[in-house]
Formats: C-alpha cells, sequence, structure tokens
C-alpha cells in the first residue's frame, strides 16, 4: 500500500483517538431550564371545561404570563369563549386544506391571540367519518412538526374530552406528555364518575412508571352539597376553586363573556385558582371503587335501595323454555 493511501487512514486514527481522548460533559445537576408547565385539563363534556379554562388562561395572560390554551375536543369550542363566539379554524382542517393545496401548514394559520393568550384548537372528524382519538394523534404530530417543544410558554393547557376513554385522549397521561392533570367536575355522580375515571388512568400509567400526577380538582357549579369535595378528599386530591352556581356567571358565559378579568367580581376567585394552577404539585390519587364512589350521594339520588334481580331463561324468551337434550357423548372414566 502507497504512502498516499496510508497517511489519511493514520490521521483518521489519530483524529479519532483525540476525540475518543475528550472527557464528557458533566451530567447536569441543575434547575431544570425549561419552565413550561404542560397541564391537560379532564373533564365530563357540557361541565364546564372550556368556560373554567378560559377564564383562568385570560388571568394568567393578565398576571403577565404567557399561556396557550389548545382545545382537544372534537367539538372545537374550547376557545369559543376566548374569542366571543368565534370559532377557529381547526389543526385537522387546516392540515387537510393546506395537504390537498400542496401547502405546509404554519402557526399562523392555527394559533390566534387575544389579550396575551394564545389558543388553537386541535379539531376532530364529523360524526361518524373517523376516530376522534387519531384526530387528537394527528394534532399533536402537526404541533411537533410546527415547533412545539421549542415554544417558550409558561403554560400550556391542553382541553380534553374526559367522557371518552380510547387512547387517543390519554395521549398526555399515556406518555407522559404533560407534568399533571386537572380534573372539572360538579356535585352530580356522572361528572365524579369522569374524575374517577381520569384518575384511574393517572394510578394505572403511574404503575407502569409514569410521571403524570393529578394536581386537584375544579368544582363548576357548585351548589354547596359537598359531594365533588368529598371526592377530593376520598381520592386524596385538593379542590384548587370552587365556582358557584351563580345565575351572573351562567348569563354571562352564555353570551360568550369572560368574567375572569382582572377588578371584576370574579377576579379573586381566578387570581386564587391561578395561583393553585401553578403551585399544585402532581399527586398519586387514590381511585374509588364504583361502591365508594355511590357512597358520596344519598341513596334516593342513586338508587342504591334497588336489588340486583337475575333473568332466566324463560324471561329472555317470555315463555317457558323447552330444555333441548344435548348431542354431546359423554364416555364414562375408564
Amino acid at each position: 500500500m502507497s504512502q498516499a493511501t496510508t497517511l489519511p487512514l493514520e490521521q483518521l486514527k489519530r483524529s479519532l483517538r483525540a476525540e475518543a481522548a475528550i472527557e464528557p460533559a458533566p451530567v447536569v445537576t441543575g434547575e431544570a431550564t425549561s419552565k413550561t408547565q404542560i397541564i391537560a385539563i379532564y373533564g365530563k363534556g357540557g361541565i364546564g371545561k372550556s368556560f373554567a379554562l378560559a377564564n383562568l388562561s385570560y388571568m394568567m395572560a393578565q398576571l403577565g404570563k404567557r399561556v396557550l390554551l389548545i382545545g382537544c375536543d372534537p367539538k372545537s369550542d374550547t376557545t369559543s369563549l376566548l374569542f366571543g363566539g368565534r370559532a377557529c379554524p381547526t389543526i385537522l382542517e387546516t392540515s387537510s386544506r393546506k395537504k390537498l393545496a400542496g401547502e405546509p401548514v404554519s402557526i399562523s394559520d392555527v394559533c390566534f391571540k387575544r389579550d396575551g393568550v394564545f389558543a388553537m384548537e386541535l379539531g376532530g372528524p364529523e360524526v361518524g367519518r373517523g376516530c376522534g382519538g387519531r384526530g387528537i394523534i394527528h394534532g399533536f404530530e402537526t404541533l411537533e412538526k410546527l415547533g412545539f417543544h421549542d415554544w417558550g410558554f409558561d403554560f400550556v393547557l391542553l382541553d380534553f374530552l374526559g367522557d371518552v376513554v380510547c387512547g387517543g385522549f390519554g395521549l398526555p397521561i399515556a406518555r407522559d406528555m404533560c407534568q399533571k392533570v386537572m380534573v372539572v367536575g360538579s356535585n352530580d355522580l356522572q361528572s365524579l364518575y369522569v374524575a374517577n375515571n381520569v384518575c384511574s388512568a393517572v394510578e394505572y400509567f403511574r404503575r407502569l412508571g409514569g410521571n403524570v400526577g393529578v394536581a386537584g380538582l375544579i368544582v363548576n357549579k357548585d351548589d354547596g352539597t359537598g359531594e365533588a369535595q368529598a371526592f377530593a378528599k376520598a381520592a386524596g386530591i385538593p379542590v384548587l376553586a370552587s365556582i358557584p352556581a351563580d345565575d351572573d356567571i351562567r348569563r354571562k358565559s352564555a353570551s360568550y363573556e369572560i368574567v375572569g378579568r382582572p377588578g371584576g367580581p370574579w377576579a379573586s376567585l381566578f387570581e386564587a385558582l391561578a395561583v393553585q394552577v401553578a403551585d399544585a404539585p402532581p399527586l398519586r390519587p387514590k381511585p374509588l371503587s364504583q361502591d365508594a364512589l355511590l357512597g358520596l350521594f344519598s341513596s334516593d339520588a342513586v338508587g342504591r335501595d334497588v336489588q340486583l334481580n337475575p333473568a332466566s331463561d324463560d324471561d329472555m324468551r317470555g315463555l317457558a323454555a323447552v330444555e333441548k337434550k344435548s348431542l354431546e357423548v359423554v364416555y364414562d372414566a375408564v
């Protein structure tokens, strides 16, 4: 082999040895540089998640925080209150339209601002035309392409439907995409059933090595009967705020008005909620059994005095069943 061919090889070896001799950088032990808190909010449909989040995000922005609100509900109504009833284009809809036109999706196509709050909707398919959970997964894939992990927000609030249990809606919990979860409920069995399911999901993934915890419960339309507070105590999570069932709140919410404004009559409630949300640690919940959940309510509210009566074959047929002899051959043991 000539010197001309061996020289580059020797140089390469020396270069590799020099590179291998460099000591690796020490493991970072200081405070994390990323300050973004990603919080997923779950609750029964119609319980008031969007109302609570629109007002919470608005108040956070007025307190000087950079906030991104992302609607992850196929109804695409998370941001409607924030934008005075106007619907903003969804990521799923925009992505499909842009793809057909051969154009890329840009941030300005899907993200909109109001008084310091940034907001967008993932969207979902029309009824019977696709999987809502898959729409959520596609939406997050698009967000990652747009640079989601590089955005500089103090808080990212994800509004999820809690009634649906398919994988797409459990994505933040299953994949550790958020640090903590909040649940919105009221003093009714169905909303607390959903809240308990969310706690069960968090506990399930914690047992598998996950890190997401429950920050607490927001009680909406609180009528003072106390079932939601009793649930939170039994599940080992705090009540972050109790929003009363007040006619002023109902009217303003119905007309797409923000009630969580500094200086307004409900300012102190949402200011306190903003502090609680920021400071609440992610806790490991203690989900309730079905009987324990029912036990939070009086027997006349949940029908606990009803007995389960097993049905018979005669009942199912509506007449006496005729026994049919089996054709199976049974051999005596030798």
